[in-house]
């Protein structure tokens, strides 16, 4: 097929430990195309949707990046870490034997709502044109704007300490591992993301997705 025909969305299945732009790369070489992007980027630690926008249809990155996401998290008490996700180096350990099921049910749904939620250091988010994750990466710590958020809904599914599974919908510009760092500052005792997979993008869905292998063979169809 033509590289001007070729046009459509694929959502991908991310594996955890690549990045959004790997999975780019691999739909440009299987499909022999430079015009690939993708909406909403997923952090390597993440597995999940992933809107793989080709041709033509990177026009409509702005509308696919507006939708509300959904996400399966796991959440781990007692350590906070300098990136906020179990890639990072703890920054402090604290016991949380005193912990009931009760406090930590309470602390997660007080989340739910709208509210403002300040960006991580370890983010995208630019400031004077510098991605905050790049400055963070050599020690340096810049002042941030909150941004207004809604988590929709919340929904817990287990309490196994240290570790707390729960779902999340939200507002697109939702930092998980944010909400997971302020949940363990409630707390008292700090926490990270332990986990993350992102089962819903907007009107897609992770049953809708294909596999990394099956992008590279070429074994996709294309939404539109």
């Amino acid at each position: 097929m033509e590289e001007k025909k070729l046009s459509g969305i694929l959502i991908i299945d991310k594996p955890k430990g690549m990045t959004s732009h790997d999975v780019v790369n691999i739909a440009r070489r299987a499909f022999d195309i430079k015009k690939v992007g993708h909406a909403g980027t997923l952090d390597p630690i993440a597995t999940g949707v992933l809107i793989i926008l080709v041709g033509r249809a990177t026009k409509r990155f702005d509308v696919l990046m507006s939708g509300d996401k959904e996400y399966a998290v796991k959440l781990r008490l007692g350590v906070s870490t300098d990136t906020g996700d179990a890639f990072g180096k703890p920054v402090n350990n604290t016991n949380i034997q005193k912990l009931t099921k009760g406090s930590i049910e309470k602390a997660v749904m007080s989340f739910e709502g709208e509210a403002e939620q300040m960006p991580p250091m370890y983010s995208a988010v630019k400031f004077k044109g510098k991605r905050l994750y790049k400055l963070a990466r050599k020690g340096i710590t810049v002042p941030r704007q909150a941004r207004k958020i809604t988590i929709k809904k919340l929904k817990i599914n287990e309490i196994s300490l240290p570790d707390v599974s729960f779902e999340v919908c939200c507002s697109k510009g939702t930092y998980i591992r944010q909400l997971c760092a302020d949940i363990g500052d409630k707390l008292g005792c700090g926490a990270h993301m332990a986990e993350l997979r992102r089962i819903r993008s907007g009107n897609f869905h992770i049953s809708q997705a294909i596999t990394i292998d099956e992008l590279k063979n070429g074994q996709a169809s294309f939404l539109e």
